[in-house]
């Protein structure tokens, strides 16, 4: 470890500053997301087999890479570069997770890194409690794409309708399952790895600020936590992450895994993506000699 990790603290569920109301909310919206959580209970009467299991996990595991690796570290924060074809096929299927639009997801995550734990921040723990910060930020009524946040993108035609149509990727990819291997895949493979996938990429949100680790003395109440990064494929990582955001790596020293960079990597060997950014040297100098970590602010009880 680090030599200036804090220890591990136990998760506290944060109430925030500024409390939300019902009004505040896309309910429709909300509620197609709890279809998908009832929609999931379909397997306690079409029971499931081991193909059903099989897709669950691959599905999980090739959407939250392309979460990780599309929206997050390549579309969110340009950490690597890739050609126009295969950041199209990127951008869909990290659309399928049903996180809505990848021009959308980019311009809210970017207001994050520059609002960190402020009032502006879209997902705040700190600010406006654990719920909203795990997901009620995506069905907010404010949450608009600010689309001078993401001018380096929306000179891509097919990216911006893309963008306008993510129910689509969704759509086609449960009707696909559904089609190739019926009821019990649809209500498992698909439905109970959409909610998997949906909470375990809300905890970077969440739990990333409450519980874990601070090496670095970042201005919010970001942290390291080994456990998040094992179910998001290193995106757990994220105290590292918030003091330097360039990085395609975010497990910054060899025990901190981070799968989806390993699979960036693999991807660089073939020429699918290249110029992988790596956090300086002097990132290392500070975790080793700079001054110690900050105490966050915490979160109201």
């Amino acid at each position: 470890m680090g030599l200036r990790d804090v220890p591990m603290t136990a998760p506290r569920v944060a109430v925030g500053k500024r409390a939300r109301s019902w009004r505040d909310y896309e309910w429709l919206s909300l509620m197609a997301m709890l279809a998908v959580h009832v929609g999931a209970l379909g397997l306690f009467w079409t029971g499931a087999d081991a193909t059903v299991w099989l897709l669950c996990g691959a599905l999980y595991f090739v959407r939250m890479f392309a979460v990780t690796g599309a929206y997050h570290r390549y579309f969110s924060h340009r950490t690597y570069k890739t050609s126009r074809a295969l950041q199209f096929v990127l951008a869909f299927v990290a659309e399928t997770s049903a996180q809505r639009g990848i021009l959308w997801w980019a311009a809210h995550h970017r207001d994050h890194h520059k609002f960190s734990d402020t009032e502006r921040d879209v997902h705040s723990p700190v600010q406006y409690g654990f719920w909203h910060s795990h997901f009620g930020w995506i069905y907010d009524n404010n949450s608009d794409t600010d689309w001078a946040r993401v001018k380096d993108f929306t000179k891509y035609p097919e990216l911006v309708v893309l963008d306008k149509l993510w129910w689509l990727p969704p759509t086609l990819l449960g009707v696909a399952v559904w089609a190739a291997f019926g009821w019990a895949a649809l209500w498992g493979g698909f439905m109970l790895s959409t909610v998997l996938l949906w909470h375990g990429t809300f905890t970077i949100n969440s739990l990333s600020h409450v519980w874990g680790k601070r090496r670095y003395a970042t201005s919010d109440t970001s942290r390291n936590n080994w456990v998040l990064a094992i179910i998001t494929l290193g995106e757990g990582w994220h105290n590292n992450h918030h003091h330097y955001m360039g990085s395609t790596r975010q497990g910054f020293y060899w025990w901190e895994i981070d799968v989806t960079y390993y699979i960036l990597k693999a991807m660089s060997w073939v020429g699918l993506v290249w110029d992988l950014r790596e956090p300086p040297a002097r990132v290392f100098k500070e975790d080793l000699q700079g001054r110690p970590p900050m105490d966050p602010p915490r979160a109201a009880a």
